[in-house]
């Protein structure tokens, strides 16, 4: 009976076969569609997973009042680590202390290349799980040791064994191998970390630690993670934890009218709820839930137009389930006969569905930054796949199943049985339902462009064409500022040269303790702070609003400021140039004097969605270090000429370092990568969808053409116009479509309005934007549904009149 039941669905399939093609074409966009996304929400939710005990795995943050509200941050003090060890240790299994993450040369014999490390305390490889291919989790126990991450120690060694080979850290520290660990998957917070080395290592290198930090309650600079004990939560150890610092403060007034609280963040949230500028941010797990509901969208477009030509086409074999029932076929032979024909497209369309995830896999891993692949090893991936299957398979199938199985023959045979005049009710809310989500889909993609257009169009306040940026990563950079700005100025192609703290691109450093003329003694705001060399402004070409630029060699400016307008405007100060500034530097309370030299336009250094940080500019060599070098390119000099120029100055003059630069144009362009990425994949499952839309429009087209075949005959004969015939049967669908842009229109108003809250500076969203996006689903529709209109309306009357 299988047999024949399979026989007959494969016959009725190729016997309609613009409808099967419909069919199975777009059950299988929407599948492979679901496939993918479900992929990509599984990385997701199950960032971190790597790590075994990633459940139990935390950060150690601060949270403190402000302003603003509380605010959260990952920088810890040297002694917060020595308190939690001393008196909370009953708290936790591991308590790990660790540097910054940052970018180290490293060299092996002649090999010298740039690695990104983290110095870690010794229980760090183990509360990671660390798969090591080499050594074990002990390697951390020697003071001068380093673990490397596999692509390392092959750039390195090759493909020899490393262990106990030497490598050399910033051209100043021998340290031993002592493990080689697996790269790390891109979906784990430590996916960039290429070796680990002794946190101990680190502290020795700067000496400034053991010197000034080990007692200071002030100064934030280290992470901390931790590992809960089994069966403790992160709720309980967050209440033992919260006074650690507070407790310890009484000689640290300013620090403690904060109300400073320790809390630990599960690692299972890192991802999905990061801290940004000190607040738990929402917008990734948004992403999450509007890339979830876009793909399921598209899947139940899929299923829509599978139940509706699946339904609309049963109803042409009336005649022949009067005839099978008259030949004594039993209804529940011609219930299953509908299903098994139901079952074979669904499992159809899912086989080609792999196959076209399988060939699409690569680039939608390029387009998403993710690493997935296919989990056909995976059982529970075939048990969603087979219980999807089935739930659709028996969806579709359910309406000629159980309805049509139930005609009497005797009726169907005699011609009087007719399609309730409701039949088509359910099919024109499935396609309002259709174009409501596409239309919805085409309003956000349009917005999210904008939004991304609107941030890059911003005055950046500087220039970064022709600017590329070198991180100073050994002492041997330092001293030779001079002798490489004139080298590198006889090259031609250079037409200046600075060094500041952190790259143009972001501000890596922030102050209180700044007082001037007319401030509220009640507030202490934090600045960002940027150490520069004086040329730095000529380097990256600043705006002057009023005031002027430092001078070199110029004594005077060392106690001299450069502010930005936004710390302008929070000043209040109606001419700001000349006006003191005193600084109460945290490390020591010396109050430092300045005078304001001049005023510059925002430099957007951070996020560009963001608004502009107050910031102050000063002369390096009070406060802080820099550690980039930053060169201005002459405009009429090509990249490809340049650079080897500038390469060959660095190969001279610090020759123990790779010559690693950073255009800055793109590292500002990276900024966008997030919001970019998701306007490309709104757009290619707004395509998609609108494909998915415009297959069932021309599979039901098609349908109501052939249903009304005879009518549109007899109005031909009767003198009726192509045109006449063509708005004839275009018109139903066309008020479909309207209806669904009414509905789609607040809706997509009300997510993208939601959506737009979490930018500072963003874009309105404009009437046109709704109105294209009817235009343009009108004109589709239009299209799609003329191309069977038309030829219905030319079709000879001769044919569509006589008798069967």
């Amino acid at each position: 009976m299988f047999k024949i039941n399979l026989k007959i669905a494969l016959r009725n399939l190729v016997k309609n076969k613009v409808s099967s093609f419909v069919n199975i074409g777009g059950l299988a966009a929407g599948m492979a569609v679901a496939i993918l996304i479900g992929l990509w929400i599984y990385d997701e939710v199950s960032f971190n997973s790597y790590h075994q005990n990633y459940k139990s795995i935390g950060q150690i943050m601060l949270q403190t009042d402000g302003e603003n509200g509380k605010s959260q941050g990952g920088s810890l003090q040297y002694p917060l680590s020595s308190e939690l060890k001393t008196n909370y240790k009953n708290n936790f299994k591991y308590l790990v202390t660790a540097s910054w993450v940052q970018d180290y040369v490293l060299s092996a014999g002649d090999k010298k290349i740039s690695g990104i490390g983290q110095y870690m305390e010794q229980e760090a490889p183990a509360m990671l799980t660390l798969k090591m291919l080499y050594g074990n989790w002990n390697g951390l126990k020697d003071l001068y040791s380093i673990m490397l991450s596999s692509s390392l120690s092959t750039a390195l060694f090759g493909n020899a064994d490393p262990i106990n080979k030497t490598v050399k850290i910033n051209n100043k520290y021998d340290v031993k191998v002592t493990g080689v660990y697996e790269d790390l998957p891109l979906n784990t917070s430590f996916h960039n970390i290429q070796f680990f080395s002794p946190f101990d290592l680190w502290v020795i290198q700067n000496d400034w630690i053991k010197k000034r930090a080990v007692d200071d309650w002030t100064n934030h600079f280290l992470r901390i993670y931790a590992q809960t004990k089994p069966g403790d939560d992160f709720s309980k150890v967050s209440h033992a934890i919260r006074n650690a610092e507070m407790k310890n403060l009484a000689n640290f007034k300013e620090e403690a009218s904060h109300n400073p609280q320790i809390l630990i963040r599960p690692m299972s949230e890192w991802h999905l709820h990061p801290v940004e500028r000190g607040k738990v941010s929402s917008a990734p797990l948004n992403m999450v839930w509007l890339v979830g509901a876009t793909g399921l969208f598209v899947l139940i477009l899929a299923c829509i137009n599978f139940m509706n030509l699946s339904t609309a086409r049963s109803e042409k074999r009336a005649k022949e389930v009067g005839i099978r029932k008259a030949v004594g076929s039993m209804r529940r032979q011609l219930i299953y006969q509908f299903f098994s024909e139901s079952f074979l497209v669904v499992i159809l369309a899912f086989v080609i569905a792999l196959l076209v995830v399988s060939v699409s896999l690569p680039w939608f891993n390029n387009l998403a930054a993710k690493q997935m692949a296919l989990p056909l090893a995976n059982g529970s991936f075939w048990a969603v796949s087979l219980a999807f299957i089935f739930i659709t398979g028996l969806l579709a199938g359910s309406y000629p199943a159980f309805y049509l199985s139930s005609f009497k023959p005797v009726k169907v045979l005699k011609g009087t049985f007719r399609v309730g005049r409701l039949a088509s009710l359910p099919r024109k809310v499935l396609v309002v339902t259709q174009f409501t989500v596409s239309a919805v889909l085409i309003i956000c993609t349009i917005i999210v462009y904008r939004q991304v257009q609107f941030s890059k169009s911003r005055d950046m306040g500087y220039s970064a064409a022709g600017l590329i940026s070198l991180e100073m990563k050994s002492d041997d950079f330092y001293g030779k500022d001079d002798i490489l700005r004139n080298e590198l100025k006889k090259t031609g192609v250079v037409d200046e040269m600075s060094e500041s703290m952190g790259k143009v691109t972001e501000l890596s450093s922030n102050n209180g303790g700044f007082n001037w003329k007319g401030k509220d003694p009640k507030a202490d705001p934090n600045f960002g702070t940027l150490a520069i060399s004086p040329e730095y402004g000529k380097t990256v070409g600043w705006q002057f609003i009023t005031g002027r630029d430092f001078l070199p060699n110029t004594p005077g400016d060392s106690t001299g400021l450069v502010i930005n307008e936004t710390a302008a405007k929070y000043m209040a100060l109606k001419n700001p140039v000349g006006e003191e500034v005193t600084w109460t530097w945290w490390q020591n309370n010396n109050q430092l004097h300045y005078k304001i030299l001049g005023v510059i336009k925002d430099m957007v250094m951070e996020s560009p969605y963001k608004i502009v940080e107050p910031t102050v500019f000063y002369i390096k060599g009070h406060n802080g270090g820099v550690n980039w070098i930053n060169i201005k390119m002459k405009k009429n000099v090509a990249a490809s000429v340049a650079l080897p120029k500038i390469e060959a100055v660095f190969k001279k003059i610090i020759p123990s370092a790779p010559f690693d630069y950073k255009f800055m144009d793109e590292e500002y362009a990276a900024k966008f990568a997030a919001e970019e990425r998701t306007g490309k994949l709104s757009g290619f499952f707004t395509t998609l969808a609108i494909f998915i839309s415009c297959l069932g429009l021309f599979g039901l087209s098609s349908f109501v053409a052939e249903q009304r075949q005879k009518e549109i005959g007899i109005r031909k004969v009767l003198g009726a116009s192509v045109f006449n015939l063509w708005r004839l049967l275009s018109k139903d669908f066309m008020i479909l479509v309207v209806i669904s842009l009414l509905i789609a229109s607040p809706a997509a108003y009300y997510f993208m309005h939601s959506w737009l809250q979490n930018y500072e500076y963003r874009t309105e969203m404009s009437w046109w934007i709704f109105a294209a996006a009817g235009g343009g689903a009108l004109v589709i529709t239009l299209l799609t549904v003329s191309w069977q209109s038309i030829a219905a309306a030319l079709m000879n009357p001769v044919k569509s009149l006589k008798t069967e």
